[in-house]
């Protein structure tokens, strides 16, 4: 992992997307300088076709990054590697006709465009599978020995299954003294070794300290050797920050926040947070004004003419401040008549228009009125409703989230899908302190690329 302004990115991730950009960039430079070669007085120079080429690579590498393929817990359910590269490759090829439509000095004749988008498809398509191949392989991972082998060291074997690349393995789990055993016994380290030792034997890189209870023998004698050797020693919620990019609350301690890197505000921040707010909703509203016309137009088409389009709903903002949220209607006028309650798959108080458009997030975009007035930020964890925050007041860290202004969209939507329970709620809960803590221009740029994801996917709707 690569730590970029407080937030963890993969380093096989990042140098996958360098080798695809450099797959996409030599699609294009030498579709072009081919017909450059044929085509004598087609008027190409050498700095025009690597202007061309950049363009087309950074479009196809950001439309793919859009579309998760270059998202670190991607997991094989999600995976669906054709489907993504073909939408993601429509989606550049649309972004690149309109930059040759409004910047026409850069276009490209459609038989280049055409070659370089189909040797680029192939070139992926290979580069993907070696990828898998590759990475595979235990020796690209780091080894990993885990202290404890209670509940905390099972969650953290849980934890690792499904995703497409893992990026550690566990050699094993070292029990302390009077420690309930709570993994398969095959996983147990024998005590015949100390850690250090093992460390020795297996080449271990890194240690993570899973103890449930720590006053039940800390083995610090040994940590301290593995220390001075060189290597890595975490905490189990540094470990989960990064790998899972969530804050563990069943382990957080108010210590540990308080010593921890992150929760930086400034006003320089502040004020650059709200330039992209304005710039990103403005850009937003330019490209989504035809579909909020259309969205009026249905909507008054299935209900009526005298039927609301919008709604305002109560929500709680920065400091406890509560606020008007703006929203597309998706439900029954009469949708709270036996009282107020989340929204739950297949609900039947959900419009056949509604149904569409909030699976594609389409019901959120009057939204961006709200992040114009400064109640709401572009990036941000979902703002709720006054009485279920009454309700969830009781769980740990939750008041904490209200620190920040709330979001169109935010780390938690991207990563956990609708939440309709406490459980669920708790779960979100990780993923929006760890955006309060690491918040950066970075991670709300990172944030609105892969939104693309969640809209085109239809990813958490309900």
């Amino acid at each position: 992992m690569i730590k970029v302004f407080h937030h963890y990115i993969s380093a096989v991730f990042l140098i996958l997307f360098g080798i695809e950009y450099c797959v996409f960039f030599a699609a294009m430079y030498f579709g072009s300088e081919e017909f450059r070669f044929y085509y004598a007085e087609s008027g190409y120079t050498e700095d025009y076709i690597i202007t061309a080429s950049w363009i087309f690579a950074s479009t196809l590498s950001l439309c793919l990054a859009g579309i998760g393929l270059y998202r670190r817990n991607l997991v094989h359910i999600e995976y669906e590697l054709l489907s993504r590269i073909t939408v993601g490759f429509a989606c550049a090829t649309f972004t690149i006709v309109c930059i040759y439509y409004f910047f026409p000095q850069f276009l490209i004749v459609r038989s280049v465009l055409a070659y370089a988008l189909m040797i680029a498809f192939l070139g992926m398509l290979t580069s993907r599978f070696i990828f898998i191949k590759v990475v595979g392989r235990n020796a690209f991972k780091k080894k990993i020995i885990v202290v404890g082998c209670g509940n905390n060291a099972n969650k953290i074997l849980q934890s690792k299954t499904g995703y497409i690349l893992k990026g550690y393995e566990i050699i094993g789990c070292y029990a302390t003294k009077n420690e309930t055993i709570a993994i398969d016994q095959h996983l147990v380290l024998s005590p015949e070794l100390t850690i250090f030792e093992y460390a020795k034997k297996h080449n271990i890189d890194e240690i993570v300290v899973a103890l449930d209870d720590r006053r039940t023998g800390m083995p610090l004698d040994d940590l301290l050797d593995c220390k001075i050797e060189g290597i890595n020693i975490v905490d189990l919620l540094s470990f989960y920050e990064r790998e899972k990019a969530y804050i563990d609350l069943d382990n957080l301690q108010p210590s540990w926040m308080v010593f921890s890197n992150g929760f930086a505000k400034s006003g320089i921040r502040k004020s650059v947070k709200r330039f992209v707010d304005i710039v990103a909703s403005l850009t937003l509203f330019l490209f989504t004004f035809p579909v909020m016309l259309l969205t009026i137009f249905a909507i008054a088409l299935e209900s009526g003419c005298r039927a609301p389009i919008f709604y305002r709903q109560v929500r709680v903002g920065a400091n406890n401040q509560n606020f008007n949220v703006l929203k597309f209607r998706s439900m029954k006028t009469d949708a709270e008549k036996e009282g107020i309650q989340y929204a739950t798959k297949n609900d039947d108080r959900i419009t056949l228009v509604g149904g569409f458009i909030r699976k594609y997030r389409i019901d959120e975009l009057p939204q961006m009125f709200n992040v114009f007035k400064g109640e709401m930020s572009f990036v941000g964890p979902r703002p709720e409703r006054p009485v279920f925050v009454e309700g969830f007041n009781s769980i740990p860290y939750y008041k904490e989230r209200h620190r920040v202004k709330p979001g169109i969209t935010g780390w938690a939507q991207l990563c956990y899908p609708y939440g309709e329970n406490e459980y669920d709620t708790i779960q979100k809960l990780q993923y929006d302190l760890y955006y309060v803590k690491n918040y950066s221009l970075f991670l709300d740029l990172t944030i609105i690329l892969h939104t693309v994801e969640v809209v085109l996917w239809g990813k958490g709707a309900r």
